[in-house]
């Protein structure tokens, strides 16, 4: 009999129960196989998993063939129709992805590497989502990199102006389809400021299409990731996109950013007014950019 008192089963019920609370404050819930190959700390078994949700005294529990603490147990039955909606919603989407961040990387030569984030990635994707993109630029290229991004983002969207949409991707015109969630300097990765289980998380989570061998040097010069989940070490991309052609970087000097800058704030400022009827869509754009911290764009606003 497995007992919370035993040092063994001590010691992973705290790693799946702070795993747990990594996934619930994103909102979601994952089933113990796919929660045992991203616990914090590194790859356990699915077995272990289900141990140390017996040894938590009622305090996480498997419902629905899903691992959650009781505070998230009203939202599960949510959460496990998102995931099993995952593959025929995600389907469409990850090719159109594939392909936007193909025009992504040819149009903008300053961009280092692209990661699929968010509810594409962590497998609970609905046709109302938008898609998250991570990004690493050259230095000076972040605003830069905001606008760009955003005004493909936004031509790219016209041509699916049928998708159906909620309070966080409804816009005039175009819904919102693809979103920048990060977007980092090559400098700030060398350290990276934030090294936290949060962090490296969310670069774990992220499946990334365009530059990975330059991410796996980065969670190399970080030990603080790679401490806290050890896969980051391990981590291969499924796909990687090998642009037909690149414009020249000569094209965008770094004098390029100041401007952006100010065009992509009144961008954002913008964005927000329009959520200004959403405390929903509001709360889900405050609680991103506090995950994002110190790295979110705009944080005077």
């Amino acid at each position: 009999m497995v007992t919370a008192t035993e040092p063994c089963a001590t010691g992973q019920l705290e790693r799946v129960r702070r795993t747990v609370a990594l996934l619930e404050r994103r909102g979601y819930a994952l089933p113990p196989e796919r929660l045992a190959e991203v616990c914090l700390g590194g790859e356990i078994s699915a077995l272990e998993v289900r141990l140390a949700v017996a040894a938590s005294g009622g305090e996480l529990c498997e419902t629905e063939g899903l691992v959650a603490s009781r505070a998230l147990l009203t939202r599960v039955p949510a959460i496990r129709r998102r995931t099993d909606d995952h593959a025929a919603a995600a389907a469409g989407y990850l090719a159109e992805t594939v392909r936007f961040v193909r025009r992504v990387i040819e149009l903008c030569p300053y961009v280092i590497s692209v990661s699929i984030a968010g509810s594409l990635a962590s497998g609970g994707f609905t046709e109302t989502d938008d898609v998250d993109l991570n990004l690493v630029v050259e230095d000076g290229r972040r605003h830069l990199a905001y606008v760009a991004v955003n005004l493909l983002g936004y031509l790219h969207a016209l041509a699916f102006r049928g998708k159906p949409v909620d309070a966080s991707t409804r816009r005039p015109l175009a819904p919102r389809l693809m979103t920048l969630n990060l977007v980092l300097e090559r400098s700030q990765c060398f350290p990276l400021r934030r090294q936290d289980e949060d962090m490296a998380f969310e670069l774990l989570q992220s499946e990334p299409v365009f530059g990975a061998p330059f991410l796996r040097r980065v969670a190399e010069a970080n030990r603080g990731l790679t401490e806290a989940f050890p896969q980051l070490a391990r981590k291969t991309a499924v796909v990687e996109l090998l642009p037909r052609r690149r414009l020249p970087r000569g094209l965008f000097p770094r004098w390029l950013d100041a401007p952006s800058h100010t065009v992509g704030k009144a961008a954002w400022r913008y964005m927000q007014w329009t959520r200004r009827g959403s405390p929903e869509a509001r709360a889900r754009v405050a609680f991103v950019r506090q995950t994002m911290r110190p790295y979110t764009l705009f944080q005077d606003s």
